[in-house]
């Protein structure tokens, strides 16, 4: 199975699409996979257990968990989560971290094992804009990816699910730029699509730590 997850609304917003864009996809088979969606509480450290708990639960092919980026036009995917929490805002349990660890003594960082160009592709062919992002901050998203990254790689149960992490513009009513629902969901849905078809970029294939 796939789990697809978003986060609850964070920042003075009522809503976050990530959320609304797992709960639409809820149900639909992809690749041989059936899409379970599941909410994240956007708290460092809480987030990062309920995750755990959904993967051990499941034992999923491909987790893909999606967050919202207020300010972004596209659909980024990202490639790299890196092991800092430094908040600019604080989160929904008033936690603002500032220069500290995700995973005390963790690599530096970890690329994800999805095939970020090949979901790029598939995005854009489908009409949505989309683009390979370098950087997922250093708020909750990152710390979600670093810390799926870190749980996929520290125990060999997990060896099989590959995971990593796409980032959503806001919805119209949120702000300027934004993109509309259904196109949000219908990227995510290619990118699920190219996830499950194809195996992770080549040259990160050897699954480096750098």
């Amino acid at each position: 199975m796939i789990l697809l997850t978003g986060f609850d609304p964070f920042g003075g917003d009522s809503d976050n699409p990530s959320w609304r864009v797992a709960q639409a996809l809820e149900g639909q088979r992809i690749g041989g996979h059936i899409v379970v969606a599941a909410q994240l509480p956007t708290v460092f450290g809480a987030s990062l257990a309920e995750l755990a708990r959904l993967v051990r639960l499941h034992q999923p092919a491909i987790v893909l968990c999606l967050g919202q980026a207020g300010g972004r036009a596209a659909i980024s995917i990202e490639r790299i989560g890196i092991n800092i929490d430094d908040a600019r805002i604080p989160d929904n349990a008033g936690a603002q971290p500032v220069d500290t660890a995700v995973v005390p003594a963790g690599p530096a960082a970890y690329f994800s094992s999805l095939p970020v160009k090949a979901m790029l592709r598939a995005v854009k062919h489908a009409g949505v804009p989309c683009e390979v992002s370098q950087t997922a901050g250093t708020f909750v998203c990152n710390h979600v990816l670093y810390g799926l990254l870190h749980l996929l790689a520290q125990h060999s149960a997990l060896a099989l699910t590959r995971g990593g992490f796409v980032h959503v513009p806001w919805l119209p009513a949120q702000g300027t730029p934004h993109l509309a629902l259904r196109d949000m969901v219908r990227g995510v849905y290619e990118g699920l699509w190219a996830a499950a078809l194809t195996g992770p970029d080549i040259r990160l294939a050897a699954g480096a730590t750098h």
